[in-house]
């Protein structure tokens, strides 16, 4: 067999870990792998690389994707020449590692392309698992930065605001907060109301506290407003981001506290994967790797009830799977009288 690998969207901690986890089983079986580099662009232009069990030896352990990647692929009306371009490459299926841009635009281009599809997104936000990979690696820089921004918070008396990714969904801001034990978490699916954060902030202060950490979500809003965010020439979408900022100089009008805030950004995608994360995607490359060879395709390798298993491939796409406002860990927050 002869099947190709890609990554697609944003990088996520992990990519590597299922580029080398589904290769190194392709390659025991005798099959010839094939990466296709920056996603969609390496198939319109033909670019790929061999992979061999040496050149992606440990490569698990690594940042980013070795095969690189692209968000920003013009697919609209170039059904035809991605059709040509996948033909080109003699493959009898392609394992892809992406969000749900990544397989919708399979799937309008090449409705008859054999896939496996392995969801990925640090934002843990994709319908049909549990859990997507690099989730756990953004929380542990999320939980690291408030572990270290508490001392200066302290020794300063002052308010850190921490801003995290997550576009539509809260999962980093919860997961991140939570692990720490942030003083206050801000997600979207729970807009909050100014004067209660105001007076939590305010009675902490009167209590003595040395200093505070609140974790917000880049897309997380107050009751009746809405989410900052804005647009580039470079995208089609909308960027969030700019509520640490503007909610640091509303602590400082609004409560007895100095403020100053920190953007996570893209640190949140370039660390090297945490220990769990090399587990799943181990798991998940693998089972790709195994649907491959068995001719199971049009499958999603998702992880649910504990364990990694499949799914059909249209099981990981609709729309974004967000925080309930009731959820266990937001229940959990309370107890531990975190401000939700």
């Amino acid at each position: 067999m002869r099947i190709g690998i890609m990554t697609g969207g944003g990088d996520a901690p992990g990519l590597n870990g299922i580029i080398e986890s589904a290769s190194r089983v392709l390659l025991s079986h005798g099959a010839e792998v094939i990466g296709i580099c920056d996603g969609f662009e390496g198939i319109f232009s033909g670019r790929t690389k061999p992979i061999t069990r040496d050149s992606i030896n440990g490569i698990h352990a690594v940042a980013g994707t070795y095969l690189g990647t692209s968000n920003k692929s013009k697919l609209h009306g170039r059904s035809e020449e991605f059709q040509t371009g996948f033909r080109s490459l003699k493959l009898d299926g392609l394992i892809a590692a992406g969000g749900d841009g990544t397989f919708k635009g399979i799937r309008e281009l090449a409705p008859d392309v054999k896939v496996i599809g392995v969801p990925k997104t640090i934002d843990n936000d994709l319908q049909g698992t549990e859990i997507t990979f690099g989730y756990d690696t953004a929380c542990s820089v999320v939980s690291e930065s408030v572990d270290s921004l508490r001392a200066t918070a302290n020794a300063h008396h002052r308010v850190m605001v921490i801003e995290t990714m997550g576009r539509s969904a809260g999962w980093i801001a919860l997961g991140g907060g939570l692990s720490s034990y942030a003083d206050v978490i801000l997600i979207p699916e729970r807009p909050f109301s100014r004067p209660k954060l105001s007076k939590f902030l305010t009675n902490a202060h009167a209590a003595g506290k040395p200093g505070m950490v609140v974790v917000v979500s880049e897309a997380a809003k107050a009751i009746g407003e809405d989410p900052i965010f804005s647009t580039s020439p470079h995208s089609t979408g909308i960027r969030f981001g700019g509520i640490g900022e503007r909610l640091a100089r509303w602590i400082e009008q609004n409560s007895p506290w100095e403020a100053r805030h920190v953007v996570l950004g893209h640190l949140q995608r370039a660390r090297y994967p945490t220990t769990t994360d090399r587990f799943l995607t181990a798991s998940m490359g693998a089972k790709a790797a195994t649907l491959a060879l068995t001719h199971q395709w049009n499958r999603a390798v998702v992880y649910r009830n504990g364990i990694v298993t499949d799914a059909p491939l249209s099981d990981i796409q609709g729309e974004p799977r967000e925080v309930d406002p009731e959820h266990r860990w937001v229940k959990l927050c309370e107890a531990l009288g975190i401000f939700i």
